[in-house]
């Protein structure tokens, strides 16, 4: 195929949005010397959403200096916040500021108004934003809209609108900053929008809702997003962190193991852009997974690979070593993270885990003043979400402190709010308080059927701990119970329930990893189990931790 054969090619495929395509066919057009300042511009997009960042970054400062050749400052200054943007987003600020200081000059040399200037409000606008003037941040916005309109540039307009309603919920005005959002969400769902804002705006709204715990939003527009990135199989740029956000929906409502499958694809994903330090997020994603399942040690080694990428590993970690009744190092690791933290809305990720630490340790006092910190925090923003966190740690602490009657209502609020986002495993660890406080006045009829229902969906979900837990509050007696395993079997089930993997049990029972694999597969053919965690529930609920017993 000839070079022009070869840019037509590459135009069309970007057309299709097939950017693995275009991006082979314009580069190799590009070789060949045939594109115009345009086709850089498009080489670049290419490069950009197929994850080649470097590429990105070299190709777009090309075809700003084509256009400066070509005397066409607006559109090199175009390029110049693009390039600004992206810097800054990868964290290389004076690079990032030095472009977008070029933008500006070349705009400042224009007579004339353009559209440029509305995107070079929106760099002003971001600005204030990171600085904490949100007043400010909202009206410039709010100028750069007036150019977006009046231009027609539909990705400016939905751009600044986007910012607007971050500026709102930052002063928390919240209704009127998630309506902004979903204005803007308009020209993204209807597709009118560029890919590269498109997915941006996806993916910084999603961040928004999560930050803000609008959950519904967040999950409406994850289903959007993945659907979006699902078009565009080759799509490398976006798509992690819509896997991400996928992975911790699908958790929340029960699915672990596509929760868990979908972090493991993001991190292949992340792994095949320029950022591979973006799959800390997948990383601790996996981590909680893995503890909730029982498997101690993938935890263990997820949660410090997520460090290791740059992701904070708390709370999952101090969960972990409340798990492995290390309580000192659990009290100490979330004390630590809380200490860093002042922003309100980031502590709310960390506070109900504390909250279920200082209670297992007895530090009561200090439980109670963090849920007054979450309670206020909920009353400023009053989601769905912050309202059944404060519930549930509101009952857990009522509890604990002896008031069984005081802590049923706030625990069936809590209930019935995990009901309504379909999360069935807070659901369940809320059925256990209910039935320790029914038991505690005396109706233990009612707490029986707690728990029954409760452990019924953590062996659902493969909650092997929690399962654990809710047989020994029933009182099973291994005894009744034959097993059927041989010695060695138990042996093997054992060292499962303590989140051992086959390579390390084989070395410790001096025997091969095949061998290993056997055994594990004949314990689940005779207790008619499916999995690891449900294998280390049945040991915890029989009491088959030690084989020699």
């Amino acid at each position: 195929m000839d070079s022009l054969s070869q840019l037509e090619h590459g135009r069309e495929a970007y057309r299709r949005r097939a950017w693995s395509d275009a991006f082979t066919a314009l580069s190799a057009a590009d070789r060949a010397g045939t594109l115009t300042a345009d086709d850089l511009w498009l080489l670049a997009m290419a490069a950009f959403l197929t994850g080649r960042e470097d590429a990105f970054l070299e190709t777009l400062e090309r075809a700003h200096h084509r256009h400066l050749e070509e005397g066409s400052s607006r559109r090199a200054a175009s390029c110049a916040f693009w390039l600004g943007m992206q810097l800054a987003e990868s964290g290389a600020i004076g690079r990032a500021s030095g472009w977008m200081g070029r933008a500006t000059r070349l705009i400042e040399r224009e007579d004339a108004d353009c559209v440029e200037r509305g995107y070079l409000l929106l760099a002003s606008s971001r600005q204030q934003l990171v600085g904490g003037d949100f007043e400010a941040a909202f009206r410039v916005a709010g100028d750069a809209a007036k150019v977006g309109q009046g231009f027609g540039d539909v990705d400016l307009l939905a751009l600044a609108l986007h910012l607007q309603g971050i500026a709102l919920l930052s002063q928390t005005r919240i209704e009127e900053g998630l309506a902004l959002l979903d204005e803007a969400m308009v020209a993204v769902a209807t597709d009118e929008l560029s890919p590269q804002v498109t997915g941006l705006i996806y993916c910084s709204a999603i961040g928004a809702c999560r930050r803000f715990h609008a959950l519904s939003r967040a999950h409406e527009w994850t289903a959007a997003l993945f659907a979006w990135c699902e078009q565009q199989p080759d799509l490398i740029a976006y798509s992690g962190e819509c896997m991400v956000y996928r992975s911790e929906i699908l958790q929340l409502h029960g699915a672990w193991t596509a929760a868990l499958e979908e972090a493991r694809r993001a991190c292949e994903r992340f792994e095949q852009s320029a950022a591979p330090q973006a799959a800390g997020a997948a990383l601790y994603r996996q981590g909680e997974l893995h503890r909730l399942r029982g498997d101690l040690a993938a935890a263990e080694a997820a949660y410090r690979d997520a460090r290791q990428a740059g992701h904070g590993a708390q709370p999952g970690l101090a969960l972990l070593r409340l798990a492995q009744h290390k309580s000192d190092a659990a009290a100490a690791g979330i004390r630590r993270a809380l200490a860093e933290i002042g922003d309100p809305l980031r502590r709310t990720a960390l506070l109900p885990a504390h909250i279920e630490i200082m209670l297992a340790i007895g530090e009561r006092d200090e439980a109670r003043s963090a849920c007054r910190e979450l309670e206020q925090t909920g009353e400023i923003y009053r989601t769905a979400l912050l309202t059944t966190l404060v519930a549930h740690a509101r009952g857990a602490i009522e509890l604990a402190e002896g008031d069984a009657t005081a802590a049923l209502v706030p625990l069936r609020e809590a209930w019935h709010g995990w009901q309504t986002m379909d999360a069935p495993y807070e659901a369940a660890r809320v059925r256990v308080l209910l039935a320790l406080a029914c038991r505690s006045l005396g109706d233990t009829e009612s707490a029986a059927l707690e728990l029954e229902v409760a452990r019924a969906a953590f062996e659902r979900l493969g909650a092997g701990p929690d399962a654990a837990r809710v047989a020994s509050l029933q009182g099973s007696n291994a005894t009744h119970r034959p097993h059927g395993l041989t010695p060695r079997e138990l042996e093997v089930l054992a060292s499962v329930a303590t989140g051992r993997t086959n390579r390390e049990i084989a070395g410790e029972l001096f025997i091969s990893e095949k061998t290993v694999a056997r055994h594990v597969s004949n314990i689940f053919m005779k207790l008619g189990l499916s999995s690891r965690a449900a294998a280390t529930a049945f040991a915890y609920e029989h009491d088959l931790l030690d084989p020699s017993a």
